[in-house]
Parts: structure tokens; C-alpha cells; sequence
């Protein structure tokens, strides 16, 4: 398999490659690299946190103001621990696809919760299931507390139905916008009245307010439950085309093929199996191709992680880290709307490009970074109550340059370069910086990742 090719592959299943593992690859076919891929994510390793704290509470004290406070400020504290833990995660994921498609996934069925259990029961049913049946996937979407919560299907009653989580089922998750009627929007929401759950997040159906009357739902009539609808939903083509066009454009291009879309369609339709459909793109000789290599954009967590892979380093403070998050548009746990976040040219700004430049040589020196970059710094601050805060800050993180040293002692100035950014550079740039040879390979490094190019995969 061509290094180039390699590459390519690691910064969209993963976050980069370093020299050493790629040496390792190199002698290997596309098919067995991709099979040992698929390999190391049969494993599903849950992402923990400490939740012992919850075994001094009950459902009864949320009825008590003081408790019930307590309760949510020491949950919201735990987010953001768990930010940090999941952020840390993919810097050193050992199912390198399973956390990339997790990722994907967050960004699919999006959520966000501030109770701590049912976020980290979210989590892990995203990564669950990341590369399983995506029918089955999407029942258990529906019954997870943290998406009850989210989409109002909690408040989801026989006598007054609500809509919400009915119509970004279909809009947002499923078929895409125009593909249902709003008479399917309010026959889908009587299917899952009733959805609850208890205080431990477990699910449960109320009976007393579900809706057992007949439903006339995408042409089809019956007393259709929740699992009901989506087996419907399934059924329509709309649904396999939907998700091969998520998936395209996350994992391959921007710019939709029609003729890969439909090749994907063809395979996924009937069976939903992802596992499948990944493989089949991983392994198509048109993933390859030279238009789909450097044409995404990386989104803010890419490049932070990206960045790791290359120089390893841990940021000492999980607030800092959300800081990070912040600065350049994407912060775990918290999307923006139900819709998510907009990929793509949407990453990238006049204030976030700036942000992203400056970065590397902050993060990897131990630099101060300042919000004059990105404006409207108290809108962003919310959490944090610090008051040194509300100007500049120093990002503390320890770097580990010892490995960076390791894995690229053999490698030039000129291959730190293809190394390092993995997409093309126009010869004029490259030229430009190769004119800096005189000063360290660690100074060098901070340089490339200083460069437009490196916003690309």
C-alpha cells in the first residue's frame, strides 16, 4: 500500500499517522491493513467516569431544592470531567476506528445533557453501536435518557403529543428534510408517547400515556409503537441514502459522487449493517483517488488531535481544554443546535483561522493565548470564573518531545514535510520553508503545523 495512501486513510479513520507505524504498514496490502483496522475495534472499551457519588442520591431528593442543586452543580462539574476524558481518549485511542465513528455518530444523533449519567450512557451507546446495525442503532437512540431529555419525547403524552424528537428523526437522523409529511410528523410522535425513563436512566414505557389507537405513518397503517416507526423508516431507500451521504461526506469528501452514493446505497439498503458499508468504502479504490486526499477540512478536534499524534502532549487542566475547544468552534459534549455542527468551510473563520495558525506554537511552548482572537469573550466565558480569564490565559500542557524525537529521528527536513502534513504543498510554500533549516527539527515541526496546509486531511 502507498504511504501516501496510508496517510490518507489514518487522517480520516483516525487522527495522522507517525512515521514508525507507517513504516510498519507499508509492506502490507490495502485489504489487510483495512481488516486489522476492523479488527482492533471488535473490541468496545466503555469511557468511565466516577459516578460513586450518585450512590448518596435518590429520585426522592430531586424533589428537594437544595439536593436537587447540589446534585446538578456536581454533574455539570462531572461533564466537563468527562470532556476531558473523552478528549484524552481519542489522543490515545487503542480502537482507533471505533472512536472515530463515535465521533461521527456524536455529530449524527446529537445530544447534550447535563446529567452526568446519562451522558456517559449516551457516550458509550454511540460507541457501542458505531459499527453495528444502524436499525437497531437508532432504537436505542430513541430510548436513551439524555435524547428523552434533549427532544421533549418525555414530555411526550397520548392526550398531548410533542413533536419534537418525531421530527428530527426523520429530518435529522434518518430520511433528511423533505422526505415525510407533517401528518407523518404527528402519527411518528403518537408512536412514542409513553417513552420515559427512571432515575438511573433506565427506559420505561408508560402505558397509561401511550397511544395505542392506529397510526397512518409513511403510507402504512397500524398501532405502531417507536421501534414500529423506525422498522418503517428502514424501509424506505431515502433512509440508506441518507447516512451513505453522512458517512461520504465526513469520511471521504464534501462534494458528493453520485455514483459512490448509489454504490453505498446499493450495499447498506436491507441489511444497515455500518460495519459493511465502512469496510466497502475503506476499501474502494475511489476513497483513494487524488480529489478525496487533502480536501477536507479538518474540524477543531482533528486538529487538536492531530497535533497530538505528532507531538504528544497532556494539558494539564480540563477547563483549558474546553478552553481550546472553545477558541476554535467545537466543544465536546455541547453542540450548538439539534442539527449539530456545520463541517466543512464552516470550521474555519477570520477569528478561528487565526486561532488555528497561532496555536501550535502556543500549545507546544507553554505560550499565554489570548481571546482578542476569536471576540465576543464574554459569551464564550460562561463557565469559566476565573478572572484572569476574561483576557488572556497560558495553556499548560506537558509536552512530550522525547517521542517526537524518537519517531522522526530519521526523517529530513523535506520528509517532515510530507510526514507532517500529508497533503500537498504548493512548491512555492514548500520552498519558502525549507528555507528554514537552520533551526531545530522540534521549531521546524511547530512551523508546518503552523501552515494553512496543515488545516487540510
Amino acid at each position: 500500500m502507498k504511504s501516501a495512501h496510508i496517510q490518507h486513510l489514518y487522517n480520516r479513520i483516525g487522527f495522522g499517522i507517525t512515521p514508525n507505524q507507517l513504516a510498519i504498514l507499508l509492506s502490507k496490502s490495502k485489504n489487510v491493513v483495512v481488516d486489522e483496522l476492523f479488527l482492533e475495534s471488535k473490541i468496545i472499551t466503555p469511557l468511565k467516569a466516577d459516578l460513586t457519588f450518585l450512590d448518596n442520591y435518590s429520585a426522592q431528593d430531586l424533589k428537594d431544592k437544595n439536593k436537587r442543586q447540589e446534585l446538578q452543580k456536581i454533574s455539570r462539574a462531572k461533564v466537563i470531567d468527562y470532556n476531558f476524558m473523552w478528549f484524552n481518549r481519542l489522543s490515545n485511542p487503542k480502537e482507533i476506528l471505533r472512536e472515530k465513528m463515535t465521533l461521527f455518530w456524536a455529530n449524527h444523533f446529537v445530544c447534550e445533557n447535563k446529567n452526568i449519567l446519562f451522558v456517559q450512557k449516551y457516550n458509550n451507546t454511540l460507541r457501542e453501536n458505531a459499527l453495528g446495525n444502524f436499525g437497531d442503532f437508532a432504537k436505542k437512540i430513541a430510548k436513551e435518557p439524555a435524547m428523552l431529555n434533549y427532544l421533549n419525547n418525555k414530555q411526550n403524552r397520548k392526550k398531548s403529543p410533542n413533536e419534537n424528537f418525531a421530527r428530527e428523526l426523520m429530518e435529522l437522523f434518518t430520511l433528511g428534510q423533505g422526505k415525510y409529511t407533517e401528518k407523518d410528523i404527528v402519527a411518528s410522535a403518537r408512536a412514542f408517547t409513553g417513552y420515559f425513563h427512571d432515575f438511573n436512566g433506565d427506559f420505561k414505557l408508560r402505558k397509561n400515556q401511550h397511544d395505542n389507537a392506529d397510526k397512518t405513518f409513511l403510507g402504512k397503517t397500524g398501532n405502531f409503537n417507536g421501534d414500529a416507526i423506525i422498522d418503517i423508516i428502514l424501509e424506505q431507500k431515502q433512509c440508506a441514502r441518507f447516512i451513505s451521504e453522512k458517512i461520504y461526506t465526513y469520511f471521504v469528501n464534501d462534494t458528493i459522487n453520485e455514483n459512490h452514493i448509489n454504490e453505498m446505497v446499493a450495499l447498506f439498503y436491507g441489511s444497515y449493517n455500518i460495519e459493511k458499508l465502512m469496510r466497502f468504502v475503506f476499501n474502494s479504490d475511489w476513497f483513494y483517488a487524488d480529489e478525496n486526499m487533502g480536501s477536507k477540512i479538518k474540524s477543531p478536534v482533528e486538529f487538536l488531535i492531530g497535533m497530538h499524534t505528532i507531538v504528544p502532549y497532556k494539558i494539564e487542566q480540563p477547563r483549558k481544554a474546553i478552553l481550546l475547544q472553545k477558541l476554535l468552534g467545537q466543544v465536546l459534549l455541547q453542540p450548538p443546535n439539534v442539527a449539530g455542527w456545520q463541517t466543512g468551510r464552516n470550521w474555519i473563520d477570520s477569528n478561528t483561522i487565526v486561532t488555528r495558525l497561532r496555536l501550535p506554537s502556543v500549545l507546544l511552548n507553554n505560550a499565554e493565548i489570548t481571546y482578542s482572537d476569536k471576540g465576543d469573550e464574554e459569551a464564550m466565558l460562561t463557565n469559566f470564573s476565573e478572572k484572569k480569564l476574561r483576557r488572556k490565559t497560558f495553556v499548560k500542557a506537558k509536552i512530550d518531545w522525547e517521542t517526537f524525537d524518537k519517531n522522526f529521528k530519521e526523517s529530513s527536513f523535506q520528509d517532515l514535510v510530507i510526514q507532517i502534513l500529508g497533503t500537498k504543498i504548493n512548491d512555492g510554500t514548500k520552498a519558502q520553508i525549507l528555507k528554514k533549516q537552520t533551526v531545530s527539527k522540534r521549531d521546524f515541526c511547530i512551523q508546518i503545523m503552523s501552515l494553512p496546509e496543515y488545516q487540510l486531511c
